[in-house]
């Protein structure tokens, strides 16, 4: 909601975050705030934001989940606060059914690539745009 605009923007001075997933600006929170195939949700501690994660719902075309961005504030990283964010995300019953999730990152980008091998997703060849695809299993999914 445009009340969380504030405390991401805070989280998006820290230079990792912005070199990552940047630039947060008012065209992206336009399009979270209007758009009907994906969500972008927060996961909180203490009343408190820490995790927000956007999430594309699959279609017809492409079958598959897709995590489009995991945000930690970047005070409280290697804290976990990823892994239970990604693991509430799978586990939560306001998406659609699905087979699978996928999530992409960059090739230089260590931490996310460590959290998906972590929960046990497979790590697929680089796509035509040099990110490394990560998919789950049914099984993942269930044991969420």
């Amino acid at each position: 909601c445009r009340a969380d605009w504030a405390w991401a923007q805070v989280w998006f001075e820290d230079k990792l975050t912005n070199d990552e997933l940047g630039p947060l600006d008012a065209e992206w929170l336009k399009h979270v705030l209007t758009a009907e195939d994906q969500v972008e949700l927060v996961t909180e501690q203490d009343g408190k934001p820490v995790a927000m994660i956007g999430v594309a719902w699959g279609n017809e075309d492409y079958p598959y989940h897709t995590i489009t961005d995991l945000v930690v504030d970047p005070r409280r990283r290697r804290q976990g606060i990823g892994r239970q964010t990604v693991l509430a995300t799978l586990a939560w019953d306001g998406h659609p059914a699905c087979p699978q999730w996928v999530a992409y990152t960059f090739p230089h980008n260590l931490p996310p690539q460590q959290l998906f091998l972590s929960l046990g997703w497979d790590q697929l060849s680089p796509d035509d745009s040099g990110m490394i695809p990560f998919r789950t299993t049914g099984r993942q999914i269930e044991a969420a």
